[in-house]
């Protein structure tokens, strides 16, 4: 497991992969083909996703590298803009950042497997996953690493098994075309586009996850970049292989507007013993999305706990260096959201919340430049400025989108952020620091 106290770089690198690979591939596409049914810009979304996450990983290596230490955008707001500014990171990195979709992947967990058993309850199979996983990950690194090696292999091992199994045991591949046409263009330039854009950055969320355990990463300088990197492409190629295994194996009519596209693939490939098949792999599969999210997700308690004395039992870590109960904590709120929130609200307003979060960090790049210089010896961002504007063109893009057609949403960010302003003063006002 490497180093005692520490995180191998495998480690973070499967940390990396599970965050990433969780609900949002298998359900994106349904809504995509409800409007574009080109084979070239569905790949191309997805493509363009990928690019959108390397760029972002590039940007968070270059200040993981410069600011090493835990907590993510906490830390890394903290520093760049104002000690309130990482406060509220933090508390929407740990709401609707890790909380929400913990209780996403785990529920989806319960739907699946209990698809395949319906004598069991979907909501106690997720509340028995988040628990147990939970009660692993707050002992030690070496059976909290272990766990998230074990399960993220799997999880690659069975994209790779399904998809090359679909592909061979479909009766028939579907004709779709991937080479482009004129039509498209008008594709590119829609509406449609830029909403499907929404939902493939929600799949491709998670590329920054290793950022969370900067100080708990073996040689974190020159490791964290490598983590970072390696993670997000494979996670990039996956998501083209499944993308093209979807579109391969199922029609487009049968797939659009619905949730459960590696179900309705699988039927098409496997026949009636498809469902049954993709239930349980599936299923298998978010567990180590919830297992990732409970181990990176409580780091930011834990910098919030040493930072400030309100909070400070937060900041506690046992004697193998876990912070057992910033993890129970964060399992708690996980909790919450699974018992009270449904998919469809969960899914809605984590989305925009995070994307301000990484777009005001992404910013930070050229603030932190500007400041240091460029001579520190850390890693730094390749094509440079070209990865930070590609980054924040396409989020802001998105974000004024999502603003005319999904004011609920903006608005409920806007509300998380203004509490966390408000939970900050109340932090000022009675911690010692």
């Amino acid at each position: 497991m490497g180093n005692k106290g520490k995180f191998s770089e495998r480690t973070a690198m499967a940390i990396v992969i599970a965050n990433m690979i969780g609900t949002g591939i298998f359900t994106s596409l349904g809504f995509q083909l409800a409007d574009i049914t080109s084979g070239f810009v569905i790949m191309s979304l997805w493509v363009l996703g990928g690019i959108m996450a390397l760029c972002g990983a590039l940007c968070y290596a270059e200040l993981g590298s410069r600011l090493p230490r835990s907590g993510g955008e906490y830390n890394f707001l903290s520093e760049i803009y104002h000690p309130g500014a990482g406060f509220v990171s933090g508390w929407i990195s740990a709401t609707v950042g890790f909380a929400a979709p913990t209780a996403l992947a785990a529920m989806t967990f319960g739907t699946y497997l209990s698809s395949v058993f319906p004598s069991l309850n979907p909501l106690w199979l997720a509340t028995v996953l988040i628990v147990s996983m939970t009660a692993v990950h707050s002992t030690t690194h070496k059976n909290s690493g272990g766990l998230q090696d074990f399960f993220t292999t799997g999880k690659i091992l069975l994209i790779l098994i399904f998809s090359i199994a679909a592909l061979i045991a479909a009766p028939e591949l579907q004709d779709v075309s991937y080479m482009p046409k004129a039509s498209d263009v008008s594709l590119f330039t829609g509406g449609a586009f830029a909403v499907s854009l929404i939902y493939v950055g929600y799949a491709y969320t998670g590329w920054n996850a290793a950022t969370y355990l900067t100080g708990e990463l073996e040689d974190a300088q020159k490791s964290l970049p490598r983590v970072l990197m390696v993670g997000t492409a494979a996670v990039m190629v996956c998501y083209l292989l499944l993308n093209y295994v979807f579109l391969a194996t199922a029609p487009m009519n049968a797939m659009a507007g619905e949730l459960e596209i590696g179900y309705i693939s699988a039927q098409y490939a496997f026949g009636d013993i498809g469902g049954t098949i993709m239930g349980l792999s599936l299923s298998l599969l978010l567990i180590s999305t919830v297992s990732a999210m409970l181990v990176a997700a409580p780091r930011v308690l834990q910098m919030l706990g040493e930072d400030y004395s309100l909070v400070a039992k937060l900041g506690k870590v046992n004697s193998h260096g876990i912070p057992a109960l910033a993890i129970w904590l964060q399992a708690a709120m996980a909790l919450g959201f699974l018992w009270t929130a449904t998919f469809e609200s969960i899914l809605l307003f984590s989305g925009a919340t995070m994307a301000i979060n990484s777009l005001f960090v992404i910013i930070g790049v050229f603030i932190l430049r500007k400041r240091m210089g460029g001579e520190d010896g850390g890693f730094k961002i390749p094509l440079y400025p070209l990865p930070p504007i590609i980054f924040i063109a396409i989020t802001v893009v998105t974000l004024i989108y999502l603003t005319i057609q999904n004011t609920e949403e903006i608005a409920f960010s806007a509300a998380i952020i203004s509490s966390g302003l408000v939970l900050y003063a109340v932090a000022q006002k009675y911690s010692k620091d």
